[in-house]
């Protein structure tokens, strides 16, 4: 990398400006319905920790389902393999909120990134800690630089007055054993860990450590190699909801995206990014997120493939 990189950045926000449609923010959390998806932000970090941005890119979002990455893990540095027992590693080809497949295979979700496979993570995940959201938004602090990082209670309340699709996933693996805490519990800390607000520049450097194998912005072991590869890996194939394939047709890298636009990249050895417009398609993810991520990927030739 160097500093040439910003006008690539540049570039991509100049063609990003031009397009015909920019999708529609999230209308089923009232608090994320009122987002501008005129805005326009990115981030590119390097192992370093050097931020290049363009547009929005310090205006704090919701991170919505890009923490699915940070709690799977924190989980998984902690409980280690044990943890595939209660989530799968397939994509499920099915809406991020869906209950189908959850019967045919047993309360056993498909991937951690759809809302079921989450909600099971972020419960191994306070049988570890005690406090699943604070643990995560510790470890977001940490790595992005920004102590004042902090949940959206305005969006927590939101989404707990209308999560009950979460409740009844929640309640439905919880007959299967597959949840060990309360399940008011679990969708507290679930509701509040969605609602983090960052910048693309705090998720960029955040995400650094799946960009180093697994080291930390202190040079702390999070996870072994082989563990920040399964993240990639799970991220590749499962992570922009039942657009997975797209997604790494268009990109060709891991990605995470959420509901209040953003979307994470990572370039495994060399960068991270992060972009993010509130103006999402039909299958949740930033219109104008997945196209700069293409452009970024064709202009600087940063692929896993």
């Amino acid at each position: 990398m160097s500093p040439s990189l910003q006008p690539v950045l540049d570039r991509i926000a100049a063609e990003v400006r031009s397009l015909p449609g920019r999708g529609r923010p999230a209308d089923y959390i009232p608090a994320l319905a009122s987002a501008d998806p005129g805005r326009f932000g990115m981030a590119v970090a390097e192992l370093d920790g050097t931020v290049y941005g363009v547009g929005d890119w310090r205006v704090p979002f919701s991170t919505q389902s890009i923490t699915k990455v940070f709690t799977l893990a924190l989980a998984l540095s902690l409980e280690g393999d044990p943890l595939w027992e209660h989530v799968g590693r397939e994509p499920s080809g099915n809406p991020f909120n869906s209950l189908v497949q959850l019967e045919y295979e047993n309360g056993i979700p498909r991937n951690p990134f759809i809302n079921a496979g989450a909600l099971v993570v972020t419960d191994r995940l306070q049988t570890l800690t005690g406090d699943a959201a604070g643990t995560l938004r510790s470890f977001l602090r940490a790595e992005s630089g920004n102590p004042g990082l902090d949940v959206d209670e305005r969006v927590a309340d939101s989404e707990s007055a209308h999560g009950d699709r979460n409740a009844a996933l929640a309640h439905f693996m919880a007959s299967y054993g597959n949840i060990a805490n309360p399940v008011p519990t679990l969708l507290r800390q679930y509701f509040r860990q969605c609602s983090i607000e960052a910048s693309c520049a705090d998720l960029a450097v955040a995400t650094g450590f799946l960009a180093r194998h697994g080291i930390r912005s202190d040079g702390s072991t999070l996870l072994t190699r082989s563990q920040a590869k399964q993240v990639n890996a799970v991220m590749l194939t499962c992570g922009t909801y039942d657009a997975a394939g797209d997604f790494a047709y268009r990109v060709g890298l891991p990605g995470k995206s959420g509901v209040g636009g953003g979307i994470i990249a990572v370039v495994p050895g060399r960068c991270t990014v992060c972009v993010w417009s509130p103006g999402l398609d039909q299958r949740g993810n930033s219109v104008a997120g997945v196209a700069a991520l293409d452009r970024f990927t064709t202009l600087t030739g940063l692929s896993v493939f």
